[in-house]
């Protein structure tokens, strides 16, 4: 089976537009790239497209009512909506710290969700 995918490869600020040549699932040619990390970008974004989840969490009792979380690595890019209704479901306790573990090992990736900044109590 063959496959050609375009995408745009974001591991440097070129942002390279790549055309990808799959056959029987083997990439075969990978062409665009000015730099040879679109070629890596390339093989982990076809066969294992993951994503750093920025998004917020509920605080009871801060001075803001959410607080920046993140997770503190990329997870897979399927598991991005069931990740986004498990920090829906936290509520945290003011005050937090930039760094606090809001998730820990969120969906069993083995990657916790954090707090991207502080958030004083009222």
């Amino acid at each position: 089976m063959e496959d050609k995918v375009m995408i745009t490869c974001v591991s440097c600020p070129m942002g390279c537009d790549l055309n990808i040549e799959v056959i029987d699932e083997e990439i075969k040619k990978v062409e665009g790239n000015r730099c040879p990390r679109g070629v890596e970008y390339a093989k982990a974004e076809y066969f294992n497209p993951t994503r750093v989840l920025p998004t917020t969490a509920k605080v009871k009792g801060g001075i803001l009512p959410l607080v920046p979380v993140k997770t503190a690595k990329p997870i897979p890019k399927g598991l991005l909506e069931k990740a986004m209704r498990e920090i829906a479901k936290v509520e945290l306790e003011a005050p937090v710290k930039l760094g606090d573990i809001v998730i820990k090992n969120v969906l069993d990736t083995g990657v916790d969700v954090v707090a991207t900044r502080d958030l004083a109590k009222k």
